[in-house]
């Protein structure tokens, strides 16, 4: 039985990376939410729902991750809010990026012991894997 791939974009790995990925494009400078929502699909996130990222930005702001305030100029139309990484979303990007290190470093050893075992398997002739149709 084969398990369906998932789109990037709708599995729970983009929502687990979205959090860190809106501080990192704070991180850069402030910005109004549909900003933010156009520069995720520049890291695989270009799928999510705008309701998503926008509960999820005012849930960073009641943790005190990240401040807002309305665009006092309005030049693009109506009133819009502008967000800003707070110095605590700054401790928290750092925090997320040194799990990610370690994420990353446990995924290559995941793929370096898959890709190992695969090549031992194929030099091995006398070992053959049966697999159901």
């Amino acid at each position: 039985m084969s398990r369906p791939i998932r789109q990037w974009g709708r599995s729970h790995g983009a929502m687990w990376l979205l959090e860190p990925t809106l501080l990192l494009l704070l991180h850069f400078g402030e910005a109004h939410g549909y900003t933010l929502i156009e520069q995720l699909e520049d890291y695989g996130l270009g799928n999510l729902q705008s309701s998503i990222i926008y509960r999820t930005l005012r849930e960073m702001e009641a943790s005190g991750w990240v401040t807002s305030s309305w665009d006092p100029d309005g030049k693009q139309g109506p009133p819009r809010r502008v967000y800003r990484l707070s110095e605590l979303g700054n401790d928290i990007l750092k925090d997320y990026v040194e799990d990610l290190e370690r994420a990353q470093s446990r995924i290559g050893g995941l793929i370096e012991a898959y890709r190992r075992h695969i090549r031992e398997d194929h030099s091995d002739t006398s070992t053959s894997i049966t697999r159901d149709p």
